[in-house]
């Protein structure tokens, strides 16, 4: 029988199983993918606690996960393209992708480019999404200087690359283990923690001229410190420290297109852009595969497999 992860109350990764589920048969605009590895991300996690309630309720039993990728297995009548057999890398706004079958809009997918791995494909679009709106969201120029916080996650690694790419000098803040890898990817790595501040004020004698905060815990208030503007300064996690001082709080919602997912995956396939997996668990394991990313030290995304 096919698989879901499910949670039927909120409370902590006790709750979630893994459950028998139909096939979903699609309606007119949709497509059925046969999930074969679908990402795992932070947000997912204040939603089955109950603490985003207000904001995103759930109804029991409840799914999870928005990216995945996998293999079309059935169109709606109103479907085009893509047809049956394509590969492609996807998302769903119904907290479904965490199945071995899920119904999307056609218009949520995009094909997967050959060359790139179904782990990769399978935890881009959180990600992916989150770190472009970023970095659009501070306008980086060439030669300016940007802070990346949390700049080894899958996020911030993301908007680390993207920047490179852009020709901006990129100071990343991570722990010592991701201080060669942050390198190769032609970051200027610095370490977090204490003294952080004097840090990035010696090695950016000339100030910093934006900053995104993929952490939290009083990143903004240091970039306020730094005397960033408060409209450079974009923060995915953090969105009371956003209020307070009114800066940009643009997430993956803000890029949430097919059109970026496909800009994202022609990256990757002309190696202009790496996903690094520092996990990966199969359905069966996602409480694991959660106790993992509760850790906050994960180099990279976590993905679940199924198959």
């Amino acid at each position: 029988m096919p698989r879901a992860v499910r949670y039927d109350h909120y409370g902590s990764l006790d709750v979630l199983y893994v459950a028998e589920a139909d096939v979903p048969t699609p309606a007119a605009d949709e497509v059925i993918v046969e999930v074969v590895s679908a990402g795992i991300n932070p947000g997912e996690v204040p939603v089955r606690e109950g603490l985003a309630h207000g904001i995103w309720p759930a109804a029991f039993p409840s799914g999870q996960g928005s990216d995945f990728a996998g293999r079309v297995v059935a169109v709606g009548a109103a479907v085009s393209a893509p047809a049956v057999g394509a590969e492609v890398v996807g998302f769903t706004n119904n907290r479904a992708a965490q199945a071995d079958y899920v119904a999307v809009p056609a218009t949520q997918v995009t094909l997967k480019p050959a060359n790139v791995g179904w782990d990769e494909a399978g935890s881009l679009f959180v990600a992916g999404s989150t770190a472009y709106a970023a970095v659009r969201a501070v306008e980086a120029k060439s030669g300016e200087t940007v802070v990346v916080t949390a700049a080894a996650g899958g996020v911030g690694s993301l908007a680390v690359q993207l920047l490179c790419r852009a020709g901006v000098r990129v100071l990343a803040v991570a722990g010592k283990a991701n201080q060669e890898w942050l390198a190769s990817l032609g970051a200027e790595p610095v370490v977090y923690g204490d003294g952080l501040e004097e840090r990035l004020r010696t090695v950016a004698p000339d100030g910093v001229d934006a900053f995104i905060d993929a952490f939290g815990d009083g990143y903004v208030d240091l970039a306020v410190r730094l005397g960033v503007a408060p409209v450079r300064i974009n923060t995915v996690v953090d969105f009371l420290g956003a209020q307070r001082f009114g800066t940009r709080s643009d997430g993956g919602m803000a890029a949430a297109t097919a059109d970026v997912l496909a800009e994202l995956a022609a990256l990757i396939a002309a190696g202009e852009l790496t996903v690094e997996i520092g996990a990966s668990y199969p359905i069966e394991q996602v409480r694991e595969a959660y106790t993992k990313l509760a850790e906050r030290h994960t180099r990279g995304k976590i993905v679940l497999r199924m198959r």
